[in-house]
């Protein structure tokens, strides 16, 4: 694991640091006005407590059954009933990092000093991720509100020694032996402190800033393949003009005209569309390729704006303000979160669907301007990519269904108590799911657009710009296969695929262009 120290204070924290520890395994630590913060909000908890009337969260039960007044010597099991009734999830276990994800920001939250958990609580909880013990979430759960409950309290009970987790060796055990192994106590939790541990939008939130990140690599991704795209069928470079961009400004659609440009700088293979079959202009998909990556460009800056105020955000029911005053509010609703969470599903959608329809004018002889039929060695006895076309408009297909929002959705729960929820949960995994198709679909891209420059330039009249050849280098070294006669093509797509994931593909055509956007 990372050693890298992640330091927690009490005004939320950066995206950064969420990468960092979910992905990257960093250490955790709180800072000391934090601690100071907390005890200050549980001293006014504790003189709740102590009082007859009676207080949400303290000293009642929760949700519909909120009218009970629960006495002193009950509220310990109130606390512990809440956590196991609440960890009701369903279905497969989510990723490792959604979980160290989830359990940083909802520690990022209780060192807000607006939960009224006591210090040991947190430092519990830093313990478990410094320790590499990942509790077991399933897929299914919450929705949305009020905030991520089911999984959020499958960590709560991990906390309290019970339940099962993950340890740093990857074996699922039972969550008491993993605790007694490391040396860290189980929380037995007081008044408010199993609902703090639960009412947030933390698991939505922390899928949100990874795909975030992860989306920002493949915008620049998909604008490179769309120029290694527009290269091999000849395309003119002309459309990407800075000048074309400034007189209708959205920042994205400048930012992707500027990285293809860049990438076709030097390129012997653009601007030939009025040789042998002239053509006034190059398809919407070729063409319009700035305009479509760079409103989702700006869908992502929007997102990452939502992300960055969440991130600053202390969300739990009820808070204790600065003043002392415990109040309840609804800042656990995901709405804010849920929305862009779809917003991005949307985008991601539109850029797969139009890398996809670059890829098949790549593999019609009709409309490839001299290239093989599916960049085929021997049309007829091979087959070529034609296969490839297939498994990528799959892939597009399945997308199309992921854009259908969550967030339109509504089923009422806990008696009609919370009656409008926002299914943010539900919005993040799909958003997952499109993450990864969408690289998938970037790669079938690469590996048709490669390959058809590199029998575009076999016989050495016409050579590509330096940062393609560079690409196409970085690739070939990677182990994807070039052209020729009809191979397994699985590995190869594979191959394309975790070259994609991994940044290669940006960092190959950075070598010669520099930093892209």
């Amino acid at each position: 694991m990372n050693m890298h120290n992640v330091v927690i204070g009490a005004h939320g924290a950066p995206a950064d640091d969420v990468l960092a520890v979910a992905r990257d395994g960093a250490r955790v630590e709180l800072a000391p006005e934090a601690l100071a913060g907390i005890a200050r909000a549980r001293e006014v908890i504790e003189a709740l407590a102590a009082k007859p009337e009676p207080v949400y969260g303290v000293s009642t039960g929760f949700g519909a059954l909120a009218v009970r007044h629960i006495s002193p010597e009950l509220r310990a099991q109130l606390q512990r009933s809440l956590v196991r009734s609440h960890a009701a999830g369903m279905g497969p276990a989510v990723e490792r990092e959604v979980v160290r994800g989830l359990m940083f920001l909802r520690l990022k939250t209780l060192a807000s000093g607006r939960t009224g958990v006591r210090p040991v609580v947190a430092e519990t909880m830093a313990a478990l991720l410094n320790a590499g013990i990942t509790p077991v979430v399933h897929e299914y759960g919450s929705l949305g509100c009020s905030g991520d409950l089911a999984p959020l309290a499958h960590c709560a009970q991990v906390l309290m020694g019970e339940g099962e987790a993950e340890g740093p060796d990857g074996t699922v055990r039972p969550a008491a032996e993993l605790l007694a192994e490391h040396g860290i106590e189980p929380v037995v939790l007081r008044e408010k402190e199993g609902l703090a541990l639960i009412n947030g939008t933390d698991g939505m939130l922390g899928m949100l800033v990874m795909a975030c990140a992860d989306l920002a690599r493949l915008f620049t991704a998909a604008d490179i393949t769309a120029a290694l795209t527009l290269e091999a069928l000849l395309g003119t470079e002309k459309v990407l003009a800075p000048e074309l961009h400034a007189i209708r400004p959205h920042p994205g659609q400048a930012a992707s005209a500027e990285n293809m440009r860049r990438v076709l700088e030097g390129s012997g293979l653009t601007g030939h569309h009025q040789d042998d079959a002239p053509r006034v202009q190059d398809a919407y998909s070729i063409r319009c390729a700035p305009q479509v990556a760079g409103a989702g460009r700006d869908t992502l800056a929007h997102a990452r704006l939502v992300a960055e105020r969440e991130l600053a955000a202390a969300v739990d029911n009820p808070v204790v303000l600065e003043d002392g005053r415990v109040e309840s509010n609804g800042n656990f609703h995901g709405a804010p979160v849920a929305y862009v969470l779809d917003f991005l599903a949307i985008a991601a959608a539109d850029l797969g669907s139009i890398a996809e329809r670059r890829t098949d004018r790549l593999l019609d002889k009709n409309r490839s301007h001299g290239l093989p039929p599916f960049l085929a060695d021997d049309p007829g006895l091979d087959s070529g990519l034609m296969i490839a076309q297939y498994t990528q408009a799959a892939l597009v297909s399945d997308m199309k269904r992921l854009a259908v929002p969550a967030s339109v959705d509504s089923i009422p729960s806990s008696a009609m108590q919370e009656d409008h929820v926002s299914m943010g949960w539900s919005a993040a995994r799909k958003l997952r799911t499109a993450v990864d198709n969408l690289t998938r679909i970037i790669a079938v891209e690469m590996y048709a657009a490669t390959r058809a420059l590199e029998i575009r330039t076999t016989t050495g009249e016409q050579r590509p710009a330096p940062a393609s050849a560079a690409v196409l280098a970085a690739v070939r070294a990677a182990g994807v296969l070039g052209a020729g006669p009809d191979r397994f093509l699985s590995p190869d797509l594979e191959a394309a695929y975790h070259f994609v994931r991994a940044g290669e593909l940006a960092r190959a055509a950075e070598s010669v262009t520099g930093p892209l956007a």
